[in-house]
């Protein structure tokens, strides 16, 4: 996108009501509303004084920020000149690190060292707060659920994963997994499925019906996930990585189907699906935000019916034989940068080494009575009801 952020970009919102605008927040406190179809930016402010941690729009397309300045903010990008005042402005006891709207009430959540609750009909009126009764770490994310609306969740630093029920302001169940998460999404075609995004370079796939194993493991990231989110059919995700890559992955499948970097692309922090699927947004720490095609080989525009024909007759030849390995290699392929091919041998050969060690110490001690822990199970650390 042209005239992009001066600091690095650490948080994006999709309008739900535009198929076109998308807000992005920096580390400078600035916020910027673009205009895909022009990728021209039309409206920015200074919002906040330091980092721009979360932002959510709402049902009648006004655009909520939150910073660690302790503040959250309301502005009317559409309908005020750049640089307006906020409509209203909530203050905290300590830094909010994100903000989530509600799909149907006019209400949001806002955590910090507890999730809050607010009423956008009473600016006034003291927020709900929700908690686990022995937490004190931070809140990193929050997130309500876009088809059980009354479902929250939420990922702390503390390594855990906790759902809330509004109806009953109370929290339904914990489960803390071996490292921190830093984001939670929501599968918007089955409500009970998510996605976390972990610090073990992994993105785990969960039931929240059933937390003691994953759906799925994600593997191919070398640095900490910072970002995750689910396309709009559910059947795709694409990930934001500290590695300075984007990937895109098949939610049934357990390595990336693609590959997206760029010599000068720093950690990238947020990356976003476009409403029609069809491309990804990205904002990393060299201040632009990047539009990538979800299909690499697609071309836009119009297509003819031979085009198209072609175009199918491809994709079920390399389908039939997708399973030779020669079309299998060809399929696989992506030029790696060099520094993330170099972290992958390395943490290959680290993964193998405790591998060794866990099957040595095994073959000599009370272990090998034991059954073996899945792959899908062995990152859940503890649950509580």
């Amino acid at each position: 996108m042209r005239r992009g952020h001066v600091e690095g970009i650490v948080s994006m919102a999709k309008d739900p009501s535009s198929l076109q605008r998308f807000a992005s927040g920096s580390a400078d406190g600035v916020v910027k509303v673009w205009d895909l179809s022009t990728k021209e930016q039309i409206w920015n402010v200074s919002a906040h004084e330091n980092l721009v941690k979360g932002m959510a729009w709402t049902k009648d397309s006004k655009l909520l920020t939150c910073a660690a300045d302790k503040s959250i903010k309301l502005f009317d990008p559409y309908n005020t000149q750049p640089d307006s005042a906020p409509i209203s402005t909530w203050l905290g006891g300590s830094a909010f690190t994100s903000v989530s709207h509600h799909r149907q009430r006019n209400a949001f959540a806002a955590s910090s060292g507890v999730i809050s609750i607010y009423d956008l009909e009473r600016h006034t009126a003291a927020p709900e707060v929700l908690k686990w009764p022995t937490q004190t770490d931070t809140i990193t994310d929050v997130s309500f659920n876009p088809v059980e609306t009354s479902v929250l969740g939420s990922v702390a630093s503390d390594r855990s994963i906790i759902m809330y029920d509004l109806r009953t302001s109370m929290p339904i169940m914990k489960t803390t997994l071996n490292f921190a998460s830093n984001k939670l999404v929501w599968n918007p075609m089955e409500a009970m499925n998510l996605a976390v995004a972990n610090e073990d370079h992994n993105i785990y796939l969960f039931d929240m019906r059933k937390f003691d194993r994953a759906l799925n493991v994600l593997k191919d990231h070398v640095a900490a996930v910072m970002d995750v989110e689910f396309s709009p059919t559910g059947e795709e995700l694409v990930s934001a990585s500290y590695d300075r890559t984007i990937r895109l992955w098949s939610r049934d499948g357990g390595h990336s189907r693609d590959i997206y970097h760029t010599k000068r692309m720093q950690r990238v922090f947020c990356a976003r699906w476009t409403p029609d699927s069809k491309y990804i947004l990205s904002g990393s720490g060299d201040g632009n935000v990047r539009l990538w095609r979800a299909n690499a080989s697609e071309r836009a525009g119009i297509k003819s019916s031979r085009q198209r024909q072609a175009l199918e007759y491809n994709e079920a030849l390399v389908e039939r034989y997708g399973h030779m390995p020669e079309i299998r290699r060809i399929k696989r392929h992506r030029h790696i940068p060099a520094v993330v091919k170099k972290a992958q041998s390395i943490k290959n050969e680290e993964l193998a080494a405790i591998k060794r060690r866990d099957e040595n110490e095994r073959k000599h001690s009370k272990k090998q009575f034991e059954k073996r822990k899945s792959e899908r199970e062995k990152m859940v650390l503890a649950r509580e009801q």
